[in-house]
C-alpha cells in the first residue's frame, strides 16, 4: 500500500484532530496531579494530570512516557491505556486524547514549574480540588479500572451554553 495509500492527504471536508496524552500517576492511595500555571492559556490554576502533545514519531504509550518524565521527572511502571476522548471544542479540529494511568514507586519529583505545580493527592480528596471539568467524572473510572477492563472510550462536546457533555460508549 505505501505511504500514499494511507490517505492522509484526504483532508478536504473532513474533521482533524490533535492527538494528545494525558497520564494519571499513582503511588499508595494518591495520585499526581498539576495544578496548572495561571499564565497558561489552556486550564490555568486547575488541577489536571500530566501530558502534552504527541510528537511526530511517537505513539501514545510512548509519548506518555516522556511526558510523564518531563512533566515530573519519575520513572513510570505498569503504564495502562485507560481511555479514549474524542473532544469536538467546536473548532475546525479537535482533540484525540489518550488518558493512562502509570505507577511510581518514588514521590520526589524533579519538575519544571514553568507549566505548573506537582502535588500528591489522595484519590479519595480530589473532589474538593478546582478540577479540570472532566476530571471528577473521570479519574474514580481511570484509577479503578481493573487489567481486563477494555479502555472507555468518550465523545465530549459541548452545548449552546458551553457546558461540557460527555458520552461513554457502551453506557447509552
Amino acid at each position: 500500500m505505501g505511504a500514499q495509500g494511507q490517505g492522509a492527504d484526504a483532508i478536504d471536508g473532513r474533521w482533524l484532530t490533535i492527538p494528545r496524552t494525558l497520564s494519571f500517576v499513582l503511588n499508595g492511595g494518591d495520585v499526581l496531579l498539576m495544578k496548572r500555571a495561571a499564565h497558561r492559556r489552556v486550564f490555568p490554576n486547575q488541577y489536571n494530570g500530566v501530558g502534552g502533545h504527541i510528537e511526530r514519531g511517537e505513539d501514545p504509550y510512548t509519548s506518555a512516557i516522556r511526558e510523564i518524565e518531563e512533566e515530573t521527572g519519575l520513572q513510570v511502571h505498569d503504564v495502562r491505556l485507560r481511555a479514549v476522548y474524542n473532544i469536538d471544542a467546536g473548532s475546525e479540529t479537535g482533540i484525540m486524547l489518550f488518558v493512562f494511568t502509570a505507577y511510581s514507586d518514588s514521590r520526589a519529583l524533579a519538575a519544571d514549574e514553568s507549566e505548573g505545580t506537582l502535588h500528591w493527592i489522595p484519590v479519595d480528596q480530589i473532589a474538593a480540588l478546582d478540577l479540570v471539568e472532566d476530571l471528577p467524572l473521570i479519574i474514580p473510572r481511570v484509577v479503578n479500572r481493573s487489567p481486563e477492563q477494555a479502555p472507555l472510550f468518550i465523545h465530549v462536546s459541548y452545548d449552546a451554553q458551553d457546558r461540557i457533555r460527555m458520552r461513554f460508549a457502551g453506557e447509552d
